[in-house]
């Protein structure tokens, strides 16, 4: 696992050496320094970016220092430091904390004006502007980086914002003082030079077009303005980068590949340049070093979607997992519950029905026949419950229409001694059936509250009514004719009948009518009831 990232820091290593060998090609002897020392420079200068990943604050600092020292010694490699410097800065933005990146900023500002200032010429304001600026953007675009890498896709704009910004800023910073020094209007060179970064801004989006434009461009500074040729260099590596990291195809990445070891010998091979296996290893070194960082980079990104695939397929099968337990439980509680009662309802019904054969015709062979229907009907319940909680998606088929369900609740209650006044409206037979079925069940355990509560001999009245609002439940009862004893009662029932109507988008109340008697009302609304069925 230590050793993972080595491969890439001797690529920013190899490729810091190469860049200071390309551009210093050219330059001989200088006033302090002779032409064999290029390749001391190239390795003071290119090597320290190895660490970079890990002490970016250190390197920036060298190389800021670095900076200031060739730019006194008058050393070409001072171009190199400056463009690595940025890079250093971008990624110390990136890595580091805010004070860190501030203290390296402001070291990189000091050694930019140093380079910039030419002995005897004053700093004017555009030129600590610029100064300023330069190496601003890459620490203020690693840090941006650093806070959205977690959230940036291919539907954010984002990145190809700042690519945009970013190679409008390189192109313009680096080759506006050159933009008059060519044979084409300086309009012309502008425009092209603000293309050649925009550009960047759709690499993402169409690699293989941006590729083909920056070489254009490359190959055209090339003809008609040198001056600017390493600042095309630097966008076509970009480009190559961009290119890779979208493009997963090997064939297409060794085509890149090829194309811009042409293009950059395009750019930095003149025709006194003498062509060394050194010198050429030296840039197939450099071209490769964009490829390897891009590859990486999108097979970073690549890993990243397939272990948030993994994390969301993961999150399934647990959900699933956790489904299946509460399916097992609820299965086997309904097991349970239902030979806990069906023994004893069962008995009942034995009993019951063992006692109408001895028992003359009359009100206790009517009640012994009422207590065998009932358990019989309680023991089809009991079935229907327990498939119902071993697949909680089936809808539960209902054994008769609600309304017929409340007229034999109410011929029960009769019969069990309450008086009972039922006023059904013809009109909630058009009402969903969830509706329907939820206000039969309300008026169930409505009047098994007032026979528990009120006793025999009390006057209830049951009313269910259509709107266009919803269907009207009515359960009221007068004040009990004498004292009765009360019937064991949990107290779950209206409990149980707040759940259900809150479920449905309904409202329930329950309470004294102030004449002795109690009220329950419930309103259940047709159109979320039957979006609930649904």
């Amino acid at each position: 696992m230590r050793w993972r990232g080595v491969p890439l820091d001797v690529l920013l290593a190899a490729s810091g050496v190469g860049l200071d060998l390309l551009t210093t090609a050219h330059a001989g002897d200088t006033e302090y320094l002779p032409a064999e020392a290029a390749i001391p420079m190239a390795l003071l200068v290119g090597l320290p970016m190895g660490l970079v990943r890990h002490r970016p604050i250190g390197v920036t600092l060298f190389l800021a220092a670095v900076l200031v020292v060739t730019d006194q010694l008058g050393s070409f490699t001072s171009n190199t430091a400056q463009i690595l410097l940025c890079v250093a800065l971008g990624v110390a933005g990136y890595r580091a904390g805010a004070r860190a990146t501030a203290l390296a900023v402001v070291a990189a500002i000091g050694a930019t004006a140093c380079n910039i200032a030419d002995p005897g010429i004053a700093l004017t304001g555009n030129t600590w502007m610029y100064a300023m600026l330069l190496p601003v953007f890459p620490a203020v675009l690693g840090g941006y980086l650093r806070g959205s890498a977690e959230r940036l896709d291919d539907r954010d704009v984002t990145p190809d914002a700042l690519l945009a910004a970013g190679g409008v800023a390189i192109t313009v910073l680096s080759t506006w003082t050159s933009w008059h020094s060519g044979g084409q209007p300086v309009w012309v060179i502008g425009l092209l030079a603000v293309v050649g970064g925009l550009s960047l801004g759709i690499a993402r989006r169409l690699p293989g077009l941006v590729f083909l434009l920056q070489g254009v461009l490359l190959v055209s500074a090339d003809a008609y303005l040198n001056q600017v040729v390493n600042t095309c260099v630097i966008l076509t590596l970009i480009a190559i980068g961009v290119f890779a990291m979208r493009v997963a195809s090997w064939a297409w990445t060794l085509a890149a590949y090829l194309t811009g070891c042409l293009l950059t010998a395009i750019a930095v091979v003149g025709p006194q340049t003498e062509i060394t296996p050194f010198r050429v290893g030296v840039l197939m070194t450099l071209v490769s070093t964009p490829i390897a960082i891009g590859r990486y980079l999108g097979m970073r990104r690549a890993a990243a979607a397939s272990e948030r695939l993994r994390a969301e397929e993961a999150a399934r099968a647990a959900v699933a997992q956790v489904r299946a337990d509460q399916l097992a439980e609820r299965e086997r509680i309904a097991r349970d519950v239902h030979d806990i009662v069906a023994h004893h309802v069962g008995a009942m019904v034995l009993r019951a029905g063992a006692a109408r054969y001895t028992a003359s015709d009359g009100p206790v062979a009517e009640a012994l026949d009422d207590i065998r229907q009932t358990g019989h009907q309680v023991l089809q319940d009991l079935r229907d419950l327990l498939d119902l909680l071993r697949d909680p998606e089936r809808q539960p088929g209902l054994l008769a229409d609600p309304a017929d369900v409340v007229r034999e609740s109410a011929e029960r209650m009769a019969a069990a001694g309450l008086v009972v006044d039922l006023d059904l409206d013809p009109a909630i037979d058009q009402a969903p059936l969830v509706a329907r079925a939820s206000a039969a069940r309300i008026v169930q355990e409505g009047f098994t509250n007032v026979l528990k509560h009120a006793g025999p001999g009390t006057r209830v009245r049951v009313s269910v009514t259509s709107s266009d609002e919803g269907l009207a439940v009515e359960v009221r009862n007068g004040r009990p004719p004498t004292a009765i004893e009360r019937l064991p009662s949990s107290g779950r029932g209206l409990a149980g009948m707040r759940e259900r109507v809150r479920t449905l988008g309904g409202t329930l109340s329950a309470g004294p009518d102030g004449d002795g008697g109690w009220v329950l009302a419930v309103h259940l609304p047709t159109r979320l009831a039957s979006g609930s069925a649904a």
